[in-house]
């Protein structure tokens, strides 16, 4: 099974980013464009501007930590809307 680690960019005038982990990412995505998502991101709707793909779990979420904690690195990617794929 794989995991994705994902940043959200809201479409709202003052952009903000979300990080997460996750199994499935259309699914995911589509929980918090439907208010069901995070509770962070209730009320706005998401365009994914960034994703990395991981074989276990526990890769995913120390991923997920580093870029929530990297501010440098989560503007970076906002800013270039940067796309990789890791395995």
């Amino acid at each position: 099974m794989s995991f994705y680690v994902y940043m959200l960019k809201s479409l709202s005038r003052r952009s903000v980013t979300y990080v997460g982990y996750t199994n499935n990412l259309v699914k995911r995505i589509a929980l918090h464009n439907s208010n069901k998502g995070a509770k962070f991101t209730r009320g706005r709707k998401w365009k994914l501007i960034y994703k990395e793909k991981y074989n276990s779990k526990k890769e995913a979420i120390s991923r997920e930590y580093y870029i929530k904690n990297n501010r440098t690195f989560r503007n970076k990617i906002k800013n270039e809307n940067l796309s990789t794929t890791t395995i």
